[in-house]
């Protein structure tokens, strides 16, 4: 956190070994008192790196010879954070702008109270826990959010969630005045055994932060990409490849923006905002930590690699007044499959066929992946539904 003169700095850390063998040792630019020091949450880093993580947004072709279309968003975390996506049903709810605000067992079903933002959140919601909603749905549903109304969803109780748990080191807090806003990098790359991996979420009440001794330069975003990325662990292979082309790109000596964002709201969020009690416990000394109010509050995240040869000064950052929103996006277009035959139909599939030729070469170009093994993972063509039977579209619903 900075403002002004005032710095709150929580220190998280990635450590393989025993924790009795675990040290750090960081610069600081003035005297600290006993009470400036602080053991901190780790939850509350998770939580900052699941709701400013890249994510994937997804769309759906519609019909093109009914022109009916929906679109649907899944956050997710970059290479790093398994563990800080949102597992749970309230938290994917949320992410989409729903809210699940009850939750019962009555007989053999579980039942759900529910209230949205937008209506393409909540039939994205829907379809992604594995109910039918009809096309067209979303006017309707809208219909009823103006009114404010809630919605009763139902289904057969299939299996029990289980909770996970973690075993983790907490983070160190301090918190001094200072002029000097910069982050010393270079007693860590002592003892480095190569290139070092840094995330840096800085919490500003003014504009985004950028550093002033390197470039800050936004990664790229809103790219078309192939379906497949989709699969278990193949976003995360294209995430890490994609950030070393970028920073190959340039020359090793760029910090990277991933994600800058007023808190008021969000776009939507990959995870729940931060409350205001978390952000205070984060250094945000300005806002009240049980207000309902959204906290003044801007988020930026800087992703960095670095080395003796390549960063030989302290990372130096300065908060600017630019408050214009960024993210890390990417997205994914799911060809229509159907069997419906029309000459909007004919033409559509030739796009497609050129929207997937761009696709690949759009990740190759991102990735230095090679561009035919990319389409063999792609598949050939789009694979084409048979036409129903008469009588399966009698009651189809």
């Amino acid at each position: 956190m900075r403002d002004g003169d005032r710095t709150v700095m929580t220190m998280a850390n990635d450590f393989e070994g025993a924790p009795k063998e675990f040290a750090v040792v960081i610069p600081v630019p003035t005297f600290l008192a006993r009470d400036q020091i602080h053991v901190g949450d780790k939850a509350l880093v998770d939580h900052l790196d699941a709701y400013s993580a890249p994510r994937l947004v997804e769309y759906f072709d519609a019909n093109p010879c009914e022109r009916r279309m929906f679109d649907s968003m899944m956050p997710f975390a970059a290479a790093r954070a398994p563990a800080a996506q949102a597992k749970d049903a309230a938290s994917l709810a949320k992410a989409l702008g729903v809210t699940i605000e009850a939750t019962y067992t009555v007989g053999e079903y579980d039942i759900l109270i529910l209230s949205a933002q937008q209506s393409a959140g909540l039939e994205a919601w829907l379809r992604q826990n594995g109910y039918r909603i009809p096309a067209g749905a979303s006017e309707v549903i809208g219909t009823y959010l103006k009114q404010n109304m809630r919605f009763f969803v139902a289904k057969v109780n299939l299996a029990e969630q289980a909770r996970l748990g973690f075993s983790y080191l907490r983070p160190l807090q301090v918190a001094y005045e200072s002029p000097k806003f910069m982050l010393p990098i270079r007693l860590g790359m002592v003892n480095a055994a190569g290139p070092q991996e840094l995330f840096v979420y800085a919490l500003t009440r003014n504009g985004r932060v950028e550093t002033t001794n390197y470039r800050t330069v936004k990664l790229p975003t809103d790219m078309d990409l192939p379906v497949y990325l989709k699969h278990s662990g193949e976003f995360a292979s294209f995430y890490k490849a994609m950030f070393a082309r970028q920073v190959e790109n340039q020359d090793g000596r760029a910090v990277f923006l991933e994600y800058a964002w007023d808190m008021r709201w969000c776009d939507p969020c990959a995870a729940d905002p931060l409350s205001g009690d978390e952000l205070r416990q984060l250094g945000v000394f300005w806002i009240d930590g049980g207000e309902s109010r959204p906290p003044n509050v801007l988020l930026s995240r800087l992703h960095v690699r670095y080395d003796n040869a390549h960063f030989p000064e302290d990372l130096v950052f300065q908060e600017t007044g630019d408050r214009s929103n960024f993210q890390g996006r990417y997205v994914l277009r799911h060809a229509w499959t159907g069997g419906d035959t029309c000459s909007a139909a004919a033409e559509y599939r030739r796009a497609v066929d050129d929207r997937r030729a761009r696709e690949a070469a759009g990740l190759a170009s991102l990735t230095g992946w090679n561009v035919a093994d990319i389409r063999k993972k792609m598949g050939g063509a789009v694979p084409v539904r048979a036409e129903p039977a008469w009588w399966e579209r009698l009651w189809k619903k």
